[in-house]
Parts: C-alpha cells; structure tokens; sequence
C-alpha cells in the first residue's frame, strides 16, 4: 500500500534489482527516510522505461485525465454538474495523491515490482469525447512475451468504469501467486466547511452479508486485512465516493482498508487475487445519488448515512418524495412549501386530538391545584386522586405532546435528507437561502458560541417566534403552572441554539409546518 509520494531517489543497481533510497513526504509534509532493502526492493525486471501518457476523456457527466503510470491512473476527475463555492466544478482527485488506481505484484523472491512508472499504451484511441463504449490498454512487459495488461473501459452518461487487471501471459514461477489491485490515496474534500466534509469520510468493505468499515482517529494510522469473498470496497467523502466491485467476488482473496488522519483525513482500499487468472472490476466514481448507487445492484447504498435503523424507512420515503416532487418543481424551497403543508394535512386527525386534549387540561387546572393543595404532603395520594380526576373528565395528560411526537421522527429524518444527500446540495430556495443544505447564515461571528454556534442564522429566528406564537395559542390565555411556563421557555431558546447549525431546508420546513 502506498503510503506517500516518494522524492530524491538515490539509485544503486545490481543485476535488474534496484536499491532506493528514499526521501518520504507524507500528507502532512512531514518527511521520513527509508531504506528499502530484502522484501521491500523494487524490482525492474525486464521492463524499459516508458514515457508518461495522458488522456483527456469526456464524458456527458465528467471530464478526466488519464496518466499512464502504473498502467492507468487519474490526474484528475472533474463534474460537470457539481460545482464548489467559487462555482468551480469539483475535482474528486487528491491532488497529493495523483497516482490513485494502482496494481502491486511481487516476483517470485518477494521483491516489489517497480510498476508506478509509465506503462505502455497500444491503442488509436488520444483522448476525446466519448459517445460510445471505449478501452484502453496499458502493458507492463516483463519479457517480449510476458507481461501484465490493465484495461480501463469508459462508456457515455455513466459514472461506471470497468477495469481489468491480466498477468496470465506471465509463465509460471515468475511472480508471486497473487497481485493487488486498489485506490490509494484517498479523495480530495469538496465542500466549503472541510471539517463537516471529514466527518463522513470513511472506507468500507462488504464480504460474508456484513458491511466493515474504517474510520481513523487523529495521530497514528490504520489497517484492517478481512479475508474472504469480497463483494466490494469503498472510501467515501460527505457526497462522493469511489467503490471497486468485482465481477466474481469469488476471486478476491482478501482486502485491506488503510487510513491515516493528521491535517488531511485519507483512505485506502486494496483488494488481493490470483495473479494467473484476468480479474475484471466495475469501478463506480461519482456522486452518492441514491436511485445510481442502487440501481447497481450490489448493496452498495448501505455506506450512505440515513439515519438510525427506524428513521432509515422515513428518510428514503421524504428523499424519494422531494426527489419526485422536483422534477415537476425545480425549486427545492416551493416542494417544502407544499410538503409541509401535506404532512399538515396527513397528521390532521391527530393534531387536533392533541389540542383538544390541551384544552380540556387546561379546564380542569383549578381542581388539579385543589387536589395538589389537599395532598401535596402525600405524593401516593396526590397520583391516586390525579388519575382518577382525568379518567372521570377523559382527559390524557400526554395527549398535548402527540404533535412533537409525530414531530420528531420527520425533523430526524428531514435532517439526515438535507443534510447528506447531493441531491439537495446546493440547492437554492429564494432571497438570501442559497444552499438548503446547509444554514442560511448572514454573519459569521469572530467566536464560537456552544451549541449555537459561530454564524447568525436568519431561519432559526422565524422558526423559533412561529414555535412561541403556537405555544401561546395552544395555552389560549388559560392559567398555566410555572413549571410548564419555564419549560415552554427552555424548549424555544434550546431549539433556537439547535437549529441555528440545522440546514436551511429543516429550518424552512418547520418554520412552514408551525405557520
């Protein structure tokens, strides 16, 4: 697995092995020296150097740069409909890290074959747009006869590359029986708020039914080897991601996910197999647009975040929902407009049980202070006559929270929707809410504020006076306990400190469900 960019190589050769002498520079910049002798060597065999390549290739979805080190590896892989703030598009690649797609075999000593050079390209195809189906190969000769063949396959509208790695022609004895194949290097952050964006970084594999993943802590890295069939692995940012899907992942023999964290967050995925035999991967790079994810059909959906196990049902039926809604209505902000008012009207019988049942608590409020008063030195009476005033009034003392309770699995679900789903990134409503996924802050404060936050957000406010306006119509003037009047209080101003670092799209929801 390769660990950093390698500089100022000191070569010294003997026969076809090749001693280096390495300088390291790592993500952090920090530099280490390394010797690479015994089973670190690198081994030429008997390739001759080769000349970089690059090919421009283009796409309906995006624009890349294919280099020809290590037979085939991205320089750069740009959309064409994701853009950054600085309306940019988003370039994935790890620019650290430019030789990503790599192959790693060993001769039969246990030497490291030096394949992160250029490889050779036999082909017509120079780069270009691409409307049909189209290969590339790259060769890695170890004699005139013998080599190892990668073939990257690029087809038209379609984020899905098909990558093949064949040492077959290689005789037998020659190279260690099994060879690597894996993303190095990790994914380059692609939102505004980078430490938000880290926060979904991640590598996950899935082998056995059960999806393993590996997420690293600041300081030392990690790898973790699980054996066994693979279906496919995977790193991921908050909105995209790179998996590697075997054809047969009867073939795999093991994968190993790595990662590293100190001012970039980076991770790995390397997949083992049998050298003799062709192994044929679909590689999908793109967005983590869940109806794309899906349709490939291998379960890779599950590495996107929507929420805990009962909230997951509600998050995917709103993200169908809006998603539906949208190509009717392009704007996200008018679809919760008129989604708030349908969940209005879907939760309408219950709603107005539940102010029903305030009302007729706050009608028997003077013979509950009579009771409080006559028993208020013996709580077991005190309950005793409690309970049997509101069964003779048929009065539920928790039917006036129904409606935060019908609330609060929406607001989780909406949270986890707008929140990490790149079908709402970016996603303007009107005025000054540019993203909906994102809060809608006017100011940013020189200091952090706890559980505020470090901006001014203007939503928060108008969600927060249409709560209080609601408590006070719910109350409708009756004598409340001070206990209810300081709770009501604390509910506003916590739910006006939690939302202000809400997306807008949550706040604009709410805001419109209490109107």
């Amino acid at each position: 697995i390769k660990e950093s960019q390698t500089e100022n190589e000191n070569v010294s050769k003997t026969d076809n092995t090749t001693e280096l002498q390495t300088k390291k520079t790592t993500s952090k910049g920090i530099e280490e020296d390394k010797l690479r002798s015994g089973e670190d060597k690198l081994e030429t065999l008997n390739s001759p150097s080769v000349e970089e390549s690059l090919f421009t290739i283009e796409n309906e979805l995006y624009t890349l740069i294919l280099s020809s080190i290590n037979g085939g590896t991205l320089k750069s892989f740009t959309f064409k409909n994701y853009f950054d703030q600085d309306s940019q598009a988003v370039n994935i690649i790890n620019a650290a890290f430019p030789e990503n797609l790599i192959v790693q075999a060993r001769s039969s000593s246990g030497s490291l074959l030096n394949l992160e050079t250029s490889w050779k390209n036999k082909g017509y195809f120079n780069g270009g747009f691409i409307n049909h189906e189209t290969t590339v190969d790259f060769f890695f000769n170890i004699t005139e006869d013998a080599y190892i063949k990668k073939s990257l396959t690029f087809f038209p509208n379609s984020y899905r590359i098909s990558c093949s790695v064949d040492a077959s022609s290689v005789p037998s004895g020659v190279l260690s029986d099994e060879i690597s194949f894996g993303w190095v290097g990790g994914l380059s952050p692609t939102e505004t708020n980078i430490e938000d964006d880290h926060v979904y970084f991640n590598a996950y594999t899935y082998l056995g039914g059960e999806q393993e993943n590996l997420k690293v802590k600041e300081g030392k890295p990690e790898t973790k080897t699980f054996n066994g069939y693979v279906d496919w692995a995977a790193i991921r940012t908050k909105y995209f991601v790179v998996a590697i899907l075997p054809e047969d992942p009867t073939s795999i023999r093991s994968v190993a996910l790595s990662g590293t964290k100190n001012t970039e967050e980076t991770y790995q995925a390397i997949l083992n197999f049998n050298t003799y035999k062709e192994s044929v991967f679909e590689l999908y790079v793109g967005p983590l647009e869940y109806s794309r994810i899906k349709n490939l059909g291998r379960d890779l959906e599950s590495v996107m975040d929507f929420g805990w196990a009962f909230i997951r049902p509600i998050s995917k039926a709103i993200l169908y929902t809006l998603t539906e809604m949208h190509t009717y209505i392009p704007n996200y902000g008018f679809i919760l407009i008129i989604f708030s008012v349908l969940i209005k009207l879907i939760v309408y019988p219950l709603t107005k049980k539940s102010y029903q049942s305030t009302a007729a608590m706050q009608k028997i409020q003077p013979e509950l202070a009579t009771i409080r008063d006559k028993y208020k030195n013996n709580p077991q009476k005190l309950n005793q006559a409690q309970m049997q005033l509101y069964k003779k009034k048929g009065v539920n003392p928790l039917g006036g929270c129904l409606p935060m309770l019908i609330q609060m699995p929406l607001l989780f679900a909406l949270f986890v929707v707008f929140r990490t789903t790149i079908e709402l990134r970016a996603e303007p409503f009107i005025w000054w809410i540019k993203d909906l996924s994102t809060p809608d802050a006017i100011i940013n404060l020189p200091f952090h504020i706890p559980i505020y936050g470090s901006h001014i957000a203007i939503l928060p406010i108008f969600m927060v006076i249409s709560m209080f306006i609601q408590q006070k119509m719910m109350s409708g003037g009756a004598m409340q306990q001070p206990q209810q009047k300081t709770m009501q209080y604390f509910m506003t101003a916590f739910f006006f400190l939690m939302f202000n670092n809400f997306p807008s799209g949550l706040n604009l929801y709410y805001t419109l469900f209490n109107v």
